[in-house]
């Protein structure tokens, strides 16, 4: 059994800050489970496009209120606490936090722990073993 503490994650290299969010990583590829998990805080009047052309992703709103946007239909969908939205087709969005939200959120295949959106929005795969 694996047993980790969100504050001693935060502590540790498994928190990777970037500009418009920070991301818990507690659980990772090396946890050998097949997926990652996160807690993400995504900063207060922020807009961040992504495209996760490698990678799909759960996203549960825990606190917080914004919204995402799907770039290939123009769709706009409020988030606020209770909300998951599951990007199941690499769907490719913008997702702008009006205050600050605080997602969990789950990946499939795993992260490996310091992957940072690209200049597209996509996070790379991590081939090794």
């Amino acid at each position: 059994m694996i047993v980790r503490h969100l504050k001693d994650c935060e502590a540790s290299e498994r928190r990777v800050v970037s500009e418009n969010w920070e991301s818990t990583r507690m659980l990772l590829k090396d946890d050998q489970m097949g997926f990652s998990f996160h807690i993400t805080t995504i900063y207060a009047n922020t807009e961040t496009h992504i495209w996760y052309q490698n990678h799909l992703e759960s996203v549960y709103c825990m606190s917080g209120t914004g919204e995402i946007e799907t770039l290939a239909d123009g769709r706009v969908y409020p988030i606020e606490p209770g909300m998951l939205y599951i990007l199941d087709q690499h769907d490719e969005h913008l997702l702008r936090a009006t205050t600050e939200m605080k997602m969990a959120c789950v990946f499939n295949p795993p992260l490996s722990g310091k992957e940072v959106h690209d200049e597209n929005g996509v996070y790379p795969v991590d081939d090794s073993k």
